[in-house]
């Protein structure tokens, strides 16, 4: 086995053995989606929402959750405490570069995302017949850039935070904001229209996976807003990360 491929069994391991980063990061947004599915008037068609049922509007709200605790809790609070630590210091020292440590560490953690997200696509269909994404091209572009302009900005935190505690409140500023704008705290219906607008650019995009959910192409501005996001953080985050 390559030395990525051990640092990527490794890195795995400790994220499973971490009850936080197992239940929160893998289980929580599908308990959401399943709790609020239980209450049977948000089982029933609503005008608010264009006569969907209120769980099938707030399924990709719950996709927000699931790349948002990720990407941008664990992830930098992971790498700022191995920075802390010394860890990537001593790899330094070592054959194997610590790049290839976040490396590992982004293999993980975006596939930890992708089998939250996929979860919470199976257990909607299967408990409350929640509709797969219509506009499976749309909603795969969608996913693709939002979660990557997440991950940039989780890897910006990790980048320009010298301590595991200053990492986790930069880290959690941004979580609540995406978490607002996302429609997770409140329904995006609920919110002022200015709010809701604002959402739409806010990674990863909550709008454009509701429109390609529902059978809509994504407007392209957003995703362009994503892509924008992604490349200009994850460039700032190569250039300023610090090793020690």
């Amino acid at each position: 086995m390559s030395a990525l491929g051990k640092l990527i069994q490794i890195e795995s391991r400790l994220f499973l053995r971490d009850p936080m980063s197992f239940t929160i990061g893998l289980l929580l947004p599908t308990v959401v989606l399943l709790g609020l599915g239980a209450v049977p008037m948000l089982r029933e068609p609503s005008e608010d929402m264009g006569g969907q049922r209120f769980i099938d509007y707030f399924a990709p709200s719950t996709i927000v959750m699931a790349v948002g605790v990720i990407g941008l809790t664990n992830l930098p609070a992971v790498l700022a405490t191995y920075r802390e630590h010394g860890v990537l210091r001593r790899m330094r020292t070592t054959p194997i570069h610590p790049a290839k440590l976040l490396l590992a560490q982004l293999v993980v953690n975006i596939g930890a995302s992708l089998a939250s997200v996929l979860l919470v696509i199976v257990a909607g269909k299967l408990v409350f017949d929640v509709p797969l994404p219509q506009h499976a091209l749309g909603f795969a572009i969608a996913f693709v850039l939002g979660i990557t302009a997440v991950f940039a900005l989780g890897m910006l935190v990790a980048a320009v935070a010298p301590t595991t505690r200053s990492a986790t409140g930069l880290s959690t500023i941004l979580f609540m904001a995406t978490m607002f704008f996302g429609g997770v705290y409140l329904p995006r219906f609920m919110l002022p229209d200015a709010i809701a607008t604002a959402g739409d650019y806010v990674p990863p995009g909550v709008q454009s996976l509701l429109d390609a959910w529902t059978g809509t192409a994504p407007a392209v501005v957003p995703l362009l807003v994503m892509a924008a996001t992604a490349i200009a953080a994850g460039a700032v985050a190569a250039r300023i990360f610090k090793w020690e």
